[in-house]
């Protein structure tokens, strides 16, 4: 689908969709469990897939208090859609051996946590996905799980989807890096809280996205199950920031407190409203967000970020509610070295603000469904924006950059359409942006969002 942005003035209210990071790890978490419900879940193509692996493994999804939920997994995946609470069957902590293979579409999170726990079933489990999530990494993980005397292996002996991954894992001691991605050691934690000896995690290197370990953390205490991080001496810290490692003890029973968990609103999709409102809320108005309550995610840094470079932003924590107002913005410089996936957002503000914004420590972010260092550089270019590219940096001359209407392309890439959607309400004329479906992947009803919001989009 391509959608068709045309420059507007925004006003009103949006609520953020639930986080896809918390749903993801609330289902499997539900999965370990014997039965839990998911409150407020984000029904997205990537959570269908680690849905879809929740019952490859013997357990079900559907919708609470729907008749499937006391007979199995809903009949197809759009059962789920609309649901505001899912009821989750679980395998009670060893998954069966899946009956066929585990497709795990775009959903690069489904693949890495899904890997770990095929670990602990008791014969071979095989995992695949799309044609960019082939293209993934997942060796530090297959060999972390290598070590731990699992049989994990890529088909193609390159450290990339399909994945063949043969258990039982039953825990140990294991070294894994920490500056390529957080979530093998999400993965790690998870399924090691369920093996019989537990899983203690030495990072190599210095974590990077640290704030996403800290959700798993608090997610895993919502469930009932204890994971520490801890320092070189091996003294237990109070979050992820600067952990040379984690502990999590074995014979760990996931159940959360009343047999439930609610999912927050996600910080990553607050971003593109957000943005949105810094760049084009109309004079004299605000744009409003509902569902901004604080949790462990990151990516809250926005808030920060998008008042240093000039808009006025309220932030009612306690009634989870954002408002915000267009400014002349000004070029910052900001680290995304924990906060990956604001990197799209932030490069979008830059080309609309005076000066130079600066994007450091994001080499990693070229690690995602595509490079998105590369494409936001490339794209923005599309608009009439001025960037300079390095290997770790992306600076965006926003001083000299003239944004206005072309076609440019989404890259299969959730957070690259919105991003780029976003930009596009400060360009002269009209913006067309290619595979807008991807949205999709975390916020689906993005463009509706955005038209209540006054924005001006066709749809193909």
């Amino acid at each position: 689908m391509d959608v068709h942005v045309t420059r507007s003035e925004l006003r009103g209210t949006a609520r953020a969709p639930p986080s896809k990071s918390y749903t993801h790890r609330a289902l499997l978490a539900a999965g370990y469990s014997d039965g839990a419900t998911v409150e407020s879940p984000l029904i997205s193509a990537d959570t269908r897939a680690t849905a879809r692996a929740v019952t490859a493994f013997g357990g079900s999804v559907s919708p609470a208090g729907d008749d499937a939920s006391t007979g199995g997994a809903a009949e197809t995946e759009s059962d789920l859609a609309g649901a505001d609470a899912l009821a989750v069957e679980g395998f009670g902590g060893r998954p069966a051996v899946p009956d066929d293979v585990i497709d795990c579409a775009n959903s690069g999170t489904t693949m890495r946590l899904v890997t770990a726990a095929a670990a602990l079933a008791d014969g071979t489990t095989v995992l695949t996905g799309d044609g960019s999530l082939r293209s993934r990494p997942q060796g530090p993980l297959l060999d972390a799980l290598g070590d731990l005397g699992v049989r994990a292996e890529s088909t193609r002996a390159n450290g990339q989807a399909p994945l063949v991954v043969t258990g039982p894992l039953e825990g140990g001691e294991v070294a894994i890096p920490g500056d390529v991605s957080s979530q093998y050691v999400t993965a790690l934690l998870m399924a090691g809280a369920v093996t019989d000896e537990g899983v203690e995690v030495e990072l190599t290197t210095e974590l990077k996205s640290a704030p996403y370990v800290d959700i798993t953390l608090e997610l895993l205490a919502d469930f009932g199950v204890e994971a520490t991080p801890v320092d070189a001496a091996g003294d237990p810290l109070d979050g992820a920031t600067g952990a040379a490692g984690f502990s999590v003890p074995g014979g760990q029973s996931y159940e959360p407190a009343g047999g439930s968990y609610a999912v927050p609103g996600d910080f990553s999709s607050i971003s593109y409203l957000l943005g949105a409102g810094a760049v084009a809320a109309a004079p004299g108005e605000t744009v409003r967000i509902e569902g901004a309550r604080p949790s462990a995610q990151g990516d809250a840094a926005i808030v920060e970020v998008v008042e240093e470079m000039g808009a006025t932003v309220d932030w009612d924590r306690e009634a989870g509610e954002i408002a915000v107002e267009r400014a002349d913005l000004s070029g910052v410089t900001v680290d995304v070295g924990d906060t990956p996936d604001l990197l799209p957002t932030i490069a979008a503000l830059g080309a609309v603000a005076d000066g130079d914004t600066r994007i450091e420590n994001c080499e990693h972010v070229r690690y995602k469904e595509t490079d998105r260092v590369s494409a936001m550089a490339e794209e923005l270019g599309e608009l009439g924006a001025e960037t300079t590219e390095e290997p770790d940096v992306l600076t965006v001359h926003g001083s000299e950059s003239d944004l206005a209407g072309a076609t440019v392309d989404g890259r299969h890439d959730h957070r690259i359409v919105m991003a780029l959607s976003v930009a596009a309400l400060a360009a002269e004329g009209t913006t067309t942006v290619r595979g807008a479906e991807h949205v999709d992947v975390s916020f689906p009803g993005f463009f509706d969002a955005m038209a209540d919001l006054g924005m001006d989009v066709e749809r193909d």
